[in-house]
């Protein structure tokens, strides 16, 4: 008999048994790990309920989920925040299939507004989905400087410049410089910073398969800065910050290739380049590197709203509070930024 349960945040012999799950499963991200249950749980304050699909012979299928309740951005049900892939992980359409109608039906014990699946691939042509966000992935070749020679023209052109203006890379063992470079950064952007504990909790919870790469001046001043996940034989940038004058000298772009270099010299062979949206800077950007977009297939059950929810900074009702939010002291921002983006997972 196929049950489902919800794992219990303190029974870590059963969160093993699930991040062994996802370990296998074709269909699993790095999302679906268990620790992220405490990381919504303890640093943005979110009620989670992971449910697992379980028979007589052990799991057959995971559904992240965690309940965001917001008085400014709705009332969702979503697999799940802060992730850019989600929705069920499992080895067969009869525990997917149980695992979503689990879901739904918790979404309507909750009253909430929808639910939200962050899919790969398509699971329900005729729901509601969102069309707005594409990743990238592509093959990271054998031999070092195979890799650099695949990387277009013009983009191998400014990884060079960063090399001839004598930058360095380092992994960092801690999120001092990352956070200084990501809260600026985004500031510039006009969007709330996410706070540094998260960044600390997510180093001590994922170990080694969470790594912050900086990038240095010739006089030891930080300029770019990457934290990237480990899975499988992948490799994630996930968030990343820049100084101003990172782009001058080219230490974005060298920041990438260096990542890319050493994934291929520890023998990671995808490189996944993310999330972005269509018609965006970082989608052109990831554009000239080679890759070529892929959709995803953000899928919803519509409950107490006629259409999907847009809480991203494309939508332009959000337009001025972006242009006040840059105006803002970043010591400001940064104190009041965390109690806002915890609800735009």
């Amino acid at each position: 008999m196929l049950t489902i349960r919800t794992l219990d945040p303190a029974d870590h012999a059963t969160a093993r048994v699930w991040d062994e799950f996802v370990q296998g499963c074709p269909n699993a991200t790095f999302f679906h790990r268990a620790g992220w249950q405490g990381i919504l749980r303890d640093v943005f304050r979110h009620t989670t309920h992971y449910l697992y699909a379980q028979d007589e012979h052990g799991l057959r299928g995971v559904l992240p989920l965690a309940h965001v309740h917001s008085r400014l951005f709705g009332n969702a049900l979503v697999a799940q925040p802060f992730a850019v892939y989600g929705g069920v992980a499992a080895n067969d359409d009869e525990a997917a299939n149980a695992l979503e109608l689990a879901a739904q039906n918790l979404a309507q014990q909750l009253d909430v507004e929808h639910l939200e699946f962050r899919n790969v691939m398509q699971r329900h042509a005729d729901w509601p989905a969102q069309d707005l966000y594409v990743t990238f992935r592509k093959e990271i070749l054998p031999v070092v400087e195979d890799n650099l020679a695949a990387i277009p023209r013009k983009q191998r052109a400014m990884v060079r410049k960063g090399i001839k203006n004598g930058l360095s890379s380092t992994v960092d063992r801690d999120s001092r410089h990352f956070f200084a470079l990501f809260a600026d950064n985004v500031h510039r952007h006009g969007t709330p910073a996410l706070p540094k504990k998260y960044f600390d909790t997510l180093l001590a919870t994922f170990g080694d398969d969470c790594e912050i790469l900086t990038v240095y001046g010739p006089d030891g001043q930080p300029l770019s800065s990457v934290l990237s996940f480990y899975f499988r034989d992948e490799v994630l940038p996930y968030y990343a910050g820049d100084d101003e004058s990172a782009r001058h000298l080219a230490a974005n772009d060298f920041k990438y290739w260096e990542l890319m270099r050493r994934a291929c010299e520890r023998g990671i062979r995808v490189f996944d380049y993310g999330r972005s949206k269509r018609g965006t800077g970082s989608f052109s950007f990831k554009k000239n590197w080679g890759f070529e977009p892929q959709p995803l297939h953000y899928e919803y059950c519509l409950y107490k709203r006629d259409s999907i929810p847009q809480n991203n900074p494309s939508n332009a009702k959000y337009r001025l509070f972006i242009a006040a939010w840059r105006k803002m002291p970043i010591w400001l921002a940064n104190r009041i930024g965390p109690h806002i983006v915890r609800n735009l997972g």
